[in-house]
């Protein structure tokens, strides 16, 4: 199967999974909400938040992991991919173990101490902290597992048993809603026990599908050396973007209370599933412009990294620009009570996360790479910066919607990072991403905001001018993204994609 078609095929089968977890997570987001209410939710979201800080060191890990396994698939050694697994499962049980230590010791006393919980709450709080806690070992635990199947390109595997996971998180709001005992509670657990059942699935399809998965107590002093090397500097990189994302969320609990967290956690929820879209493609994709770079086929993997930086972008901007436009009317029929802040949160959130998609291939070649050194200390440099200017901001009173405008006008400076350490590292020309992808991708994004400001196809009133209104904005930005932000080449591979795909299925 050719580099294109696997991509496709990959590419085909998350979009499948993910339309239909889109659907059932809103819908369960939905009944989540309603039955907690807001302060709840935004106390989960705020723990939740909290524990996700101590993903610093599980998130470098996985990039390690997924980056090691992958070039020794494109280097075909399955001795070392079952030394290199092995190794890092016991790398992740050690991990596990310091962050409960942390947890249970920092944690504990920082939400008593510090967090913004109504006096009635802080007990189920604190139950609701360690049950977040298992859910973060137990995804932990998981990381080697994946890692190798999206370095072995099964993506379907992550969309049947994504699709699993979205059914018993259905049935998990089914039973929250009839539950006798406290809703937040109930909440925490089930959401616990819903991680450990999809850990053992993927345990078990791992241990069926791929040999190297064989767990075996051995490794290699020199493999751990040159993985803690890579996790060294990934740690600070991954460091700091989880204080950006979770530490801020925390700092809006502390400065805004639980209310605007359900805000936070409400827009997140919905730039997830929009995200995700991006996500499964560039998921698809990053194997590739890895196993390229291990084999030296940098040509390709300039390519790879351009075209998929517009694309990524654009098919986040069909998304973004209709919800935005009618984000009201889709708040008002979504959630039974909208939290204060919501509708603008979302907005800029979506807006930060569409040029965020531009730098996620740019990320892939730097770590196919591996000398990540200057990147993770300037990178670490920036997201530090973000922090400090959100507190001032904060603690100045000023309009918490400026956050996340802080956020974006730092997602370019991590954008200028990722270019200028692009080109050192694996030779990608500066010129040919400015002309191909930036230049089409911004002059597009601002003709469309243009088109829908001047013409009515914002704040629709009823369900049929939504999706009147929606159906044309997507035509619209389709027509601009095709014969404007593509030239002749791309449209023809994107012509070619469609009709062998429609051939395949009549075949």
């Amino acid at each position: 199967m050719s580099n294109t078609s696997r991509i496709a095929k990959n590419t085909i089968a998350l979009y499948f999974r993910q339309i239909l977890i889109m659907l059932v997570s809103l819908y369960t987001s939905r009944v989540v909400l309603a039955s907690l209410g807001v302060v709840d939710y935004g106390i989960y979201s705020a723990i939740g938040g909290f524990v996700a800080m101590f993903s610093i060191m599980s998130g470098s890990m996985a990039v390690a992991v997924s980056r090691f396994i992958t070039i020794e698939i494109g280097c075909g050694d399955k001795n070392k991919m079952q030394l290199i697994f092995s190794t890092s499962v016991i790398i992740q049980f050690f991990m596990a173990v310091s962050v409960v230590v942390i947890a249970e010791v920092v944690g504990v006393w920082f939400l008593n101490a510090k967090m913004v919980i109504p006096a009635q709450r802080v007990s189920v709080a604190n139950f609701v902290f360690q049950c977040s806690l298992v859910t973060f070992v137990v995804n932990l635990l998981s990381v080697p597992y994946n890692a190798v199947i999206i370095a072995h390109e099964k993506m379907s595997a992550f969309a049947y048993i994504s699709i699993l996971e979205v059914i018993l998180k259905l049935g998990l709001a089914f039973l929250l809603n009839i539950s006798p005992f406290d809703k937040l509670a109930v909440y925490a657990i089930l959401l616990c026990v819903i991680a450990v059942m999809i850990r053992l699935v993927y345990g078990i399809y791992c241990k069926f599908n791929f040999s190297e998965t064989k767990f075996k107590f051995v490794f290699e002093i020199r493999i751990i050396k040159k993985m803690f090397a890579f996790i060294g500097w990934a740690f600070i990189g991954n460091g700091v973007v989880v204080l950006k994302d979770q530490g801020i969320n925390v700092l809006m609990n502390l400065f805004c209370g639980p209310i605007v967290n359900a805000a936070r956690g409400i827009s997140m929820q919905v730039n997830a599933a929009v995200y995700s879209f991006v996500q499964n493609f560039m998921t698809a994709v990053n194997p590739q412009i890895t196993k390229n770079y291990a084999i030296k086929n940098l040509e390709t993997m300039h390519s790879l990294v351009i075209r998929s930086a517009k694309f990524g972008f654009f098919i986040m901007m069909l998304l973004v620009v209709p919800l935005c436009a009618n984000i009201n009317y889709i708040l008002g029929i979504w959630l039974v009570e909208v939290p204060a802040h919501t509708a603008n949160f979302i907005v800029l959130v979506l807006v930060y996360s569409l040029f965020g998609s531009l730098s996620q291939p740019l990320l892939t070649g730097i770590l196919a790479e591996g000398k990540i050194k200057w990147y993770e200390i300037a990178l670490g440099i920036a997201y530090s910066m973000n922090f400090v200017a959100v507190y001032v901001l904060l603690k100045s009173g000023l309009a918490v919607e400026l956050v996340f405008v802080v956020n974006i006008v730092f997602e370019f400076v991590v954008l200028a990072i990722l270019l200028y350490q692009s080109k050192k590292k694996y030779s990608l020309s500066l010129q040919m991403f400015f002309i191909k992808t930036l230049v089409p991708c911004f002059f597009v994004f601002l003709l469309s905001c243009l088109i829908v400001f001047i013409l009515p196809l914002k704040n629709a009133e009823n369900l049929w001018r939504f999706i009147l209104d929606s159906l044309i904005i997507v035509a619209i930005n389709s027509a601009l993204v095709l014969f404007i932000g593509m030239n002749k080449d791309e449209r023809f591979y994107i012509k070619n994609l469609v009709f062998n795909k429609i051939g395949g299925v009549r075949k």
